[in-house]
């Protein structure tokens, strides 16, 4: 289990006094790993800590401290090369609601979009783009149509089932907000008009979604670099 579902769970349970009070433990508890770690513990290591303490922080809405944690230990995953771990980071930097936290979502999702990690994860973050992009908006729905593609070509089986009943119903959503789509025949037309049938199509306009969330001059890697480290 990942400190991540514990932590929901924990922020899930019926009592929410008694769940502060044991998230402020469990954080304690993990801060104090992290002071006495050894000066040559690895630096994934050290990060991967700092990745769960980001995610406690949050949680207890020491969010300023989040923020510093989750950036450090996104620079080391990204270096190297822990792409699903990094998009974790981002997560937890664009929960935290500071001023860089857009940033901090477009390269997470550009990074959970580029590279074959958890779909769940993946399609986490493009949900989070549905939320911050108007009703109204192209956004929307091509973050919507991404999040489909990938549960559908990454997963199987009885998760295959699940993840693209859940990303229809994001869709459908979203179809409903932007142009009132109420029924199956109007949403095809509708996927036809924006050109979401055709991958070659959505997939480059993505780019312009997130181009728009960060702005040019504020990504923390060069992205032509990144795309040649991709599996072939």
């Amino acid at each position: 289990m990942t400190s991540k579902k514990i932590i929901d769970d924990i922020l899930k349970s019926s009592d929410a006094d008694e769940s502060i009070e044991y998230l402020q433990n469990y954080l304690k508890d993990k801060e104090q790993v992290l002071a006495d770690m050894p000066e040559d513990v690895s630096d994934l290591d050290k990060a991967n800590l700092q990745l769960d303490i980001a995610e406690a922080l949050v949680g207890v809405g020491r969010s300023e401290e989040c923020w510093e944690m989750a950036r450090a230990a996104f620079t080391v995953f990204l270096d190297n090369e822990k792409w699903e771990e990094a998009v974790k980071c981002c997560d937890v930097l664009y929960q935290s609601g500071q001023p860089a936290s857009l940033n901090a979502l477009g390269q997470g999702v550009w990074l959970a979009v580029t590279y074959p990690i958890d779909p769940q994860l993946s399609v986490n973050m493009l949900g989070y783009v549905v939320d911050e992009v108007p009703a109204k908006a192209d956004g929307a729905a091509v973050a919507a149509i991404v999040a489909h593609y990938i549960a559908d070509v990454r997963t199987e089986g009885k998760v295959h089932e699940s993840m693209t009943f859940l990303t229809n119903q994001l869709l459908a959503n979203v179809a409903k907000g932007h142009s009132e789509i109420k029924d199956q025949d109007a949403m095809n037309i509708w996927l036809e008009k924006l050109q979401l049938l055709d991958t070659e199509a959505f997939l480059p306009r993505l780019s312009l979604v997130i181009g728009a969330i960060v702005p040019q001059d504020q990504w923390w890697f060069d992205r032509d670099e990144l795309r040649e480290k991709i599996p072939k």
